[in-house]
């Protein structure tokens, strides 16, 4: 099926493997016109998976993936979210955290839990996380610096060892059909991808602008997700689509006591 997010993930690997692609070569490869084929590179621009360029489009140059850098888009709802999602977080529970930093907003409201057990491949939360009760788990690997994090095959060695938590991920974008949630790189994907399987349950933390696009990588489809946590209601479309899927949406409102009041549709 030939539909235009299919086409923009096809247009985003070529782009990712050969860092320059042509209209007329995209075209011919996916026999569409030409036209077409501009509205999706048109499209991938808008939301910044790529430059135009004269005749084509190419791999942004200043592409930043840093810790710091993530952590300055919408800061005040990724704070929303961590504080909702945590509401989900009961003693004794045993939870997996991905390090993207809107996971990271949980942890000012998971330090006075008791018995919690976390599994994380970030030593920012580790350092974070260092309160009485908690019991914490880092999974080793490949440190990258800018992420503060761990990846790659001794990380997901450690996790192929472990079962029956709950997972706590976030995405870097969001597509309405198979291809679900995705990563803007490769090996957090493939890391997030093992932490889903092996979960007992995932929820998915994201706010409203990750609900535009995809990304490159993918993480998981919709399937093995249970609830949704964002920071303000989906659009119409995107409810219904949810609903659907039999996905729980969680969504923050404040009341008149500046309260944080939960908002669910399933």
């Amino acid at each position: 099926m030939n539909t235009s997010n299919h086409r923009r993930q096809r247009i985003l690997a070529e782009v990712f493997q050969r860092r320059h692609v042509t209209a007329k070569d995209l075209a011919s490869a996916m026999d569409v016109s030409e036209a077409t084929v501009r509205r999706d590179l048109k499209a991938l621009a808008d939301t910044g998976h790529l430059e135009l360029v004269y005749g084509g489009a190419t791999l942004r140059r200043s592409t930043d993936f840093s810790s710091r850098t993530r952590e300055s888009r919408n800061p005040a709802a990724k704070q929303l979210i961590g504080r909702l999602a945590s509401t989900l977080v009961a003693d004794d529970d045993q939870i997996f955290i991905d390090s993207g930093t809107t996971t990271f907003e949980m942890t000012p409201f998971l330090k006075p839990r008791r018995g919690l057990s976390i599994i994380i491949n970030s030593t920012r939360l580790a350092s974070e996380l260092d309160a009485p009760g908690l019991s914490i788990l880092i999974l080793g690997g490949q440190y990258r610096p800018d992420r503060m994090d761990t990846v790659g095959p001794l990380a997901a060695s450690t996790l192929t060892q472990l079962r029956g938590y709950l997972c706590f991920i976030g995405a870097d974008g969001l597509a309405m059909d198979d291809f679900g949630l995705s990563a803007s790189d490769i090996d957090s994907a493939n890391l997030y991808r093992l932490a889903v399987q092996n979960a007992r349950e995932t929820i998915l933390l994201v706010d409203h602008t990750k609900f535009s696009s995809p990304s490159l990588f993918q993480i998981v489809s919709w399937t093995p997700i249970s609830k949704l946590v964002t920071d303000q209601p989906p659009t119409p479309q995107w409810s219904d689509f949810l609903a659907q899927k039999g996905i729980q949406t969680l969504y923050p409102t404040p009341s008149t006591h500046e309260e944080l009041t939960i908002t669910t549709r399933k």
